[in-house]
């Protein structure tokens, strides 16, 4: 490979959804951008993320849609699922992404450098080959960007070694007749859901006495009661200590002193900025709690150096690290000092059936201006689509509204296209919505949505 020696307006580190978004705007205005990344071109999200897993959600949920079939008038016999299929399929696909996003940033006139990048001081960037150390280029900048986003964690913990990470789940060749998740989160709860689906034994170990904690009790409460009704083992106040045996065959012995035998481990036990090798301290810059620090201009205590994603102290999710990105360039490189809206960030968590949220849960409510100064209104029904085979999740809608204002502060579903309704139930809300403003707006029937303004 040729060797660069060459200076930039920009150089970004990490070619994930944030950096991805920096480094096209920045280019936009005219910034002469490099961006260096020593893995596929996508980050977290497209490569082993957001969307491969929604695409095994999307293969997983066929399974219930098909049994409801025969209420339908459908004939299906002879039901198998390859799971080999589904995820050689789901790689095909994020290889195909890959491609699509260095051609973008090829269209952008970004230079795309391959290699992993460490710093030489606060201008230089080294780009090395990470398998023998080999220096592949040397570039300077101008001004930094830090977008190289995060990883799992692994508990540290005898044969922890032998457990996979989400990471690992998208390479599998196929998924084992029955595996064992530890977690509680988004990602133990999407992967039990998936697996399932998929026809995998699934038994999950959650440290504490619910799943899905920040998110509205009542939802996580009836998600609990669906996965456990589909046949997914919770285990609460139980956790992993250690695990010993070999690939496809491992014994787990649990924090209740009891061992449990399966084919595989996944640890979905949270993430951690990816911040190794970079060599930070070589630029001065600070971290605090294994985190960079960064003001509300994404810019870290050296001055020509940023970050933003999930290597900073604030909220870790896709759009949050595009619009961190965009904004960063827009106030660098264009004329706009506009600054990143933390409030009312719309969540979602593929689960089946999927929850979505925005706003104050009813609990964050009335701890913060008191239950007697909200109202609760909700919606509890089986949707359209289960109503002839009469089974599958029932819906539950909820809106918290401050008594005294009237003004929505909360909106909340588990059920049939959560998200995408939360989606935009977050634009009324982020408008300052009132409770009347919902109940004089024309419902659409039949659909789930119209629950959110006819509750009275």
């Amino acid at each position: 490979m040729t060797k660069l020696k060459r200076s930039f307006d920009l150089i970004v580190i990490g070619a994930g959804s944030g950096g991805l978004a920096a480094a096209k705007k920045a280019a936009s205005y005219g910034a002469s951008v490099a961006i260096v990344e020593g893995d596929l071109v996508g980050g977290t999200c497209v490569i082993r993320g957001c969307v491969p897993k929604k695409l095994l959600v999307c293969g997983s949920s066929l399974l219930e849609s098909i049994s409801c079939a025969p209420h339908y008038g459908f004939e299906i016999e002879n039901l198998k699922i390859k799971s080999e299929v589904l995820l050689a399929n789901v790689r095909k696909e994020v290889g195909r992404l890959n491609e699509l996003h260095e051609n973008f940033l090829n269209k952008a006139n970004v230079e795309l450098v391959k290699g992993w990048g460490e710093f030489e001081n606060s201008n230089c960037v080294v780009i090395k080959n990470r398998k023998n150390g080999e220096i592949l280029n040397k570039l300077y900048g101008e001004k930094i960007l830090i977008a190289v986003g995060g990883r799992p964690k692994r508990p540290r913990i005898p044969g922890a070694s032998l457990g996979w990470t989400s990471d690992d789940m998208f390479l599998l060749k196929n998924f084992p007749n029955e595996i064992t998740i530890v977690g509680a989160g988004y990602i133990a709860c999407e992967f039990s859901c998936i697996l399932k689906g998929l026809g995998v034994e699934v038994t999950q170990l959650v440290r504490g006495d619910r799943l899905l904690k920040g998110f509205d009790l009542e939802l996580s409460s009836a998600l609990t009661e669906e996965m456990q009704s589909k046949g997914i083992n919770l285990k609460f106040g139980e956790n992993v200590s250690s695990i010993r045996g070999i690939t496809g065959s491992l014994i787990i012995r649990t924090s209740l002193d009891k061992e449990l035998h399966s084919n595989g481990l996944l640890f979905a036990t949270g993430r951690e900025p990816y911040l190794e090798g970079l060599k930070l301290e070589q630029a001065g810059v600070e971290i605090i709690d294994n985190k960079i620090k960064v003001d509300n201009k994404s810019k870290t205590n050296i001055s020509n150096i940023f970050a933003i994603g999930d290597v900073t102290n604030r909220i870790n999710l896709t759009p949050v690290a595009i619009d961190e990105g965009r904004s960063f360039a827009d106030r660098n490189y264009g004329e706009s000092n506009r600054q990143v809206n933390y409030e009312l960030i719309p969540y979602a968590v593929f689960s089946q059936p999927e929850i979505a949220s925005v706003g104050m849960t009813e609990e964050k409510a009335s701890q913060l201006i008191g239950k007697d100064n909200i109202t609760v209104y909700r919606s509890i029904f089986r949707p359209l689509s289960k109503s002839i085979p009469k089974q599958g999740s029932k819906c539950i809608l909820k809106l918290i509204v401050d008594s005294n204002s009237n003004k929505v502060l909360g909106c909340h579903m588990i059920g049939e296209s959560a998200s995408e309704i939360i989606q935009m139930a977050s634009v009324s809300l982020m408008l300052g919505a009132k409770k009347s403003d919902f109940d004089n707006t024309m419902a659409l029937h039949p659909t789930i949505a119209e629950e959110f303004v006819t509750m009275r």
